[in-house]
């Protein structure tokens, strides 16, 4: 059996508080949460010791003692990626493989500095939006595809990667500039290399997106399906025999159009390089 350590901000988050069911579900007794550390206790929420006692955790005071013990690591803090820096130096030194929770980083160039920490030391490791798992984008065509408008729910601030790593999936890092919709519009159009370019919007139900391809045909996703099942297993395949599912360049991609993102919505009429 395979022991995963984990290592967050605060542990009562929503990743933290489901994934141990989700991989004893998905990847049965071959792997286990057996170790976790929190660098803060959660605000009105449960501290570090009662999330451990709830789950059947073994604490751990350091991060460094999470590292030594575990097989395997996940590094989460999923909606303080500001964090990330810090709560990644030692797994992505270790050698072991790490998963790093989305969002990877708060900013293209700190997503460069972690890549480099973990490439340095030889330490296998990767992050994703689960949506990058959906059946439905398992069979679309990438050959020829010239753009993708992209639909979903949520704010661009916690939401955006759901909308945008599928369409670094699909269409490659090679972005180059980023502007807002306007029109009082929560969302971006992204401009690629060779004219090619996406959208996305926030104030939908679900998440769908329409492909249309250089030779005039088009692809309708109506939702996505089974992404969080199929995010788990690679996840536990990855853990096992240290396959990446996501290319650094991609997570470095995705997270400097979050960061021009956020740019581009405050100034609706300029043009923001990524």
């Amino acid at each position: 059996m395979k022991k995963i350590g984990f290592i967050d901000y605060f542990l009562d988050e929503w990743h933290a508080n489901n994934y141990p069911k989700f991989i004893a579900d998905e990847c049965g007794s071959e792997f286990m949460v057996a170790y976790a550390y929190g660098e803060i206790d959660k605000p009105n929420g449960l501290t570090t010791d009662q999330w451990c006692e709830k789950f059947g955790v073994q604490r751990c005071k350091t991060i460094a003692e999470v590292v030594e013990k575990s097989d395997c690591i996940i590094v989460l803090s999923p909606d303080n990626p500001e964090r990330h820096l810090d709560l990644c130096r030692e797994p992505l030194a270790s050698g072991k493989p790490v998963y790093v929770d989305k969002t990877f980083a708060p900013t293209k160039a700190i997503a460069k500095e972690i890549v480099k920490n973990g490439e340095d030391n030889k330490t296998p490791f990767w992050s994703s939006s689960a949506l990058r798992f959906s059946d439905e984008l398992k069979t679309v065509c990438k050959e020829g595809i010239v753009e993708i408008i992209s639909r979903g729910p949520g704010h661009f601030d916690t939401y955006s990667i759901h909308q945008i790593e599928p369409i670094v999936t699909l269409m490659g890092s090679d972005v180059e500039t980023v502007k807002a919709l306007g029109d009082n519009r929560e969302g971006i159009e992204m401009n690629f290399a060779g004219g090619r370019k996406a959208t996305m919007e926030h104030g939908f139900d679900d998440f769908q997106m329409t492909v249309k391809y250089k030779d005039g045909t088009a692809l309708e996703v109506p939702q996505m399906n089974n992404y969080f099942p199929n995010f788990i297993k690679s996840l536990c395949q990855f853990f096992k025999d240290g396959e990446i599912f996501a290319q650094h360049d991609e997570t470095v991609a995705v997270m400097g159009i979050i960061e021009a993102g956020n740019k581009a919505l405050q100034s609706p009429d300029s043009i923001t390089e990524v």
